[in-house]
């Protein structure tokens, strides 16, 4: 997708690989915090913050995701930026985009990282949190960005779930970091790799990982209890696009989500939250991936199906009241 070098966006792709041809995903760059008390460069300010997103990106889609879960309408803005032909990242609309806090109208993602920092250098990625007030890039971390909006903005949003309960933070994390690894980069790494070797490798610890799950949610309605947590919706952007993208476009074809029982009554599940098939365009998701300007080689082909029917009931109710 190319990147920013000393601030001259370079159109060379710089994700790297291994010596053996396995995909390795670049750290982010900016990893500022938002408060809730009001210390720090960035204080919690309702309208002070904007967020830049895309349909097509499931590391974008987890901040998308808790602005719905946690009523952040309004308090925190956002814009959906796309791929096109002309090598620049992640762009606007033909008319540009003003960027909050100035009168600079960007066509390209990578503009306001360079408005943040002249110098920088860095890959351009959503999601991208950005403060209109200091008209710098807070966080191109997803992480870490959900992590703010569970929390940071609690004394204007309405009541919500505490998605990151400090109770469950420790298995939280353990399971965020199986899925991490055995999902969200294995997934990225059967697509991107470039050697047979490392793509049978990342396609074994997938569905091994997807195996673990499997058992894990025979056990309980979530992937930590009772409840939905963080860890959930770090995985539902990767369940969301399985059957539809990864298994046609990734060469994640051992098996489908529909054909593991648990896993599949859980995603409808999930997609049946208040408010989430709003913001899960499975459609917008394979149109981005494949239309041709995507991660992934396409001839611009979007494949037709598969017919998902997330609105079907599922049975993980037969949890309730079982952590």
């Amino acid at each position: 997708m190319g990147h920013l070098q000393n601030g001259v966006w370079i159109t060379d792709e710089t994700l790297t690989e291994d010596q053996g041809g396995r995909y390795v995903k670049q750290p982010s760059l900016f990893r500022n915090w938002i408060t809730a008390d009001g210390t720090g460069e960035f204080p919690a300010e309702p309208g002070r913050y904007h967020l830049y997103s895309a349909v097509g990106c499931p590391w974008a889609h987890r901040a998308a995701l808790f602005l719905v879960l946690k009523q952040l309408d309004g308090i925190v803005t956002l814009t959906n930026t796309r791929q096109n032909e002309d090598d620049q990242g992640w762009s606007f609309d033909a008319e540009g985009h003003v960027v909050p806090g100035t009168d600079y109208r960007a066509q390209y993602l990578h503009e306001l990282y360079t408005l943040s920092d002249p110098s920088c250098t860095a890959r351009v990625t959503v999601p991208t949190l950005w403060d209109a007030a200091s008209r710098r890039v807070v966080s191109n971390e997803s992480s870490e960005i959900i992590r703010m909006f569970n929390s940071a903005f609690a004394a204007w949003a309405p009541e919500t779930a505490d998605l990151f309960p400090a109770e469950r933070a420790e298995e939280i994390d353990a399971v965020n970091a199986l899925v991490l690894d055995g999902v969200n980069n294995a997934i990225n790494e059967c697509g991107r790799s470039t050697s047979q070797e490392a793509y049978e490798a990342a396609s074994d610890r997938l569905f091994g990982t997807l195996d673990q799950l499997e058992e894990r949610l025979g056990r309980s309605r979530y992937l930590c209890g009772d409840q939905q947590t963080e860890a959930d919706w770090r995985l539902y952007p990767s369940l969301i696009r399985f059957d539809s993208i990864y298994f046609i476009g990734y060469k994640c074809s051992q098996r489908r989500i529909e054909e593991y029982p648990n896993l599949s009554n859980y995603l409808r599940d999930l997609f049946q939250t208040p408010g989430i098939a709003d913001v899960s365009d499975v459609e917008g998701m394979k149109n981005a991936i494949f239309a041709g300007y995507g991660p992934i080689p396409s001839n611009g082909l979007i494949p037709k199906g598969p017919i998902l029917n997330l609105d079907r009931p599922h049975d993980r109710a037969r949890f309730v009241g079982a952590a």
